[in-house]
């Protein structure tokens, strides 16, 4: 990584953590970032499934099993981040309820959109959908750019914990729940750069984490810049969890 990079990685990472750890911190905006954390870590599980019996049938049997351990992982990950929204009486937002869904859009459509974010669009620039499927991607190309991401994202979800209120029991265990998995995605960058270093020399390792950290510095730039600009109008992804009330209910009921 040269000099500028760095720097930018650095003023882009600081920037990134600043507007999570204020949208986590604040009870207004907490719930919304969960269901992101929710739907972006359940959603990974059915790729990284795909990815292992990819990996078992190409005979790579010791990467099946990292990424069979990986999708195990997310979902339980997915499952922390839907606890705590229930706790908040919340949940992620049923896409029968959306106006999108009412649409004519089917499923790969509505993934292909979900990619253009900014963040993505910049992160994958010149890669096609089709060529990030399961089934198609490079593996160099699925490792060195989850490497990136699984290695930011374990220093980033340690540092938005450390922003929760100690006062407060729902934030206290959701603190120890991001805590925990921080240490999951820690050990995820761990077994992506081994299997790197399994395929290909420590120079040529080295040069692609390198391409891929400056594709991170010029997504989150993008992330960013919309930040500021007020030009990110994403819809709210959560709804009020009504079954939480009506077991409270039957509680009170019962007591």
């Amino acid at each position: 990584m040269n000099l500028l990079t760095y720097i930018m990685h650095l003023a882009g990472s600081g920037a990134s953590a600043y507007f999570s750890a204020l949208q986590i911190r604040d009870i207004k905006t907490r719930p919304n970032i969960l269901a992101g954390f929710q739907l972006a870590e359940s959603g990974s599980v059915p790729f990284l499934t795909n990815l292992s019996q990819r990996a078992a049938e190409e005979g790579d049997t010791w990467l099946a099993e990292k990424l069979t351990k990986h999708a195990e992982d997310e979902k339980r990950h997915g499952q922390i981040f839907a606890h705590a929204l229930k706790q908040l009486d919340k949940k992620v937002r049923s896409l029968r309820n959306s106006s999108k869904d009412k649409s004519e859009e089917n499923t790969s459509e509505k993934k292909s959109k979900q990619r253009r974010s900014p963040f993505f669009a910049k992160y994958f620039e010149g890669y096609e959908g089709e060529d990030l499927k399961a089934e198609r991607i490079d593996w160099n190309v699925f490792m060195a750019s989850t490497y990136i991401l699984e290695l930011d994202a374990s220093k980033d979800f340690a540092r938005m914990a450390k922003t929760l209120p100690e006062d407060d029991s729902k934030a206290r265990n959701l603190k120890l729940g991001m805590l925990s998995i921080a240490e999951d995605e820690t050990t995820h960058a761990g077994y992506l750069y081994e299997a790197m270093m399994r395929r290909m020399s420590a120079n040529q390792v080295q040069q692609l984490v390198d391409e891929w950290r400056q594709r991170k510095v010029n997504a989150v730039t993008a992330y960013v810049t919309n930040k500021l600009q007020g030009t990110d109008n994403s819809p709210s992804l959560v709804e009020e969890d009504k079954s939480s009330k009506k077991e409270a209910e039957l509680v009170g009921v019962r007591s």
